[in-house]
């Protein structure tokens, strides 16, 4: 069983990056394989809308993004973590969220390939507003898209004022998140 984390923030080692690590962490405790990806050490441009994915059957651009595709076509789960920034997923979450087109389709879609649906999602947000509902009409949103993609969301962590107290120290926050791993294992042996 393979589980791949991506860390939309541009930041490597910051809260967002720690919140997935600990998803993965107990996942990785429960007996998955794996493997983070954080998108500041990766070059994934933006989508150029070239529709080359539609003549090729992939995507043409040649960048870090296809490092993920492979591993996002091996796994059976995605723990996609990002900061939020103005109310909405940073920069580099969402040109690695519209570069999922080229594979990623809705079903009514003439490219749909099952092989690439029902994977397992955890959406997973840090935001320093200690309001955890504050941007709540956002992760719907988001949830819905990746449901129109046809992931399977397993559950949606938002861990709320990061800005007055970082994930690490808050009490409940590393079980929680540990937590979420554990159940997300179980969730894809249910299958």
């Amino acid at each position: 069983m393979k589980i791949i984390g991506f860390n939309g923030s541009p930041r490597i080692s910051g809260g967002t990056a720690w919140a997935v690590s600990k998803v993965l962490e107990g996942a990785k405790l429960k007996g998955a394989t794996t493997k983070l990806f954080s998108a500041g050490e990766l070059d994934i441009r933006p989508c150029s809308g070239c529709l080359g994915c539609i003549h090729k059957d992939c995507c043409v651009m040649m960048d870090d993004m296809q490092k993920v595709y492979d591993d996002l076509r091996e796994s059976e789960a995605l723990v996609f973590g990002t900061p939020v920034y103005m109310g909405q997923m940073s920069a580099q979450a969402k040109a690695f969220t519209d570069r999922l087109f080229a594979h990623h389709t809705p079903r009514f879609s003439p490219r749909f390939k099952e092989e690439y649906s029902n994977k397992k999602l955890v959406l997973l947000f840090t935001q320093g507003n200690p309001d955890r509902d504050k941007f709540k009409v956002y992760y719907d949103y988001t949830r819905d898209m990746f449901e129109m993609l046809e992931f399977v969301v397993e559950e949606t962590v938002v861990i709320a004022n990061t800005r007055t107290e970082p994930a690490f120290r808050q009490k409940e926050i590393p079980i929680k998140l540990q937590s979420v791993g554990f159940s997300l294992v179980e969730s894809i042996r249910k299958i």
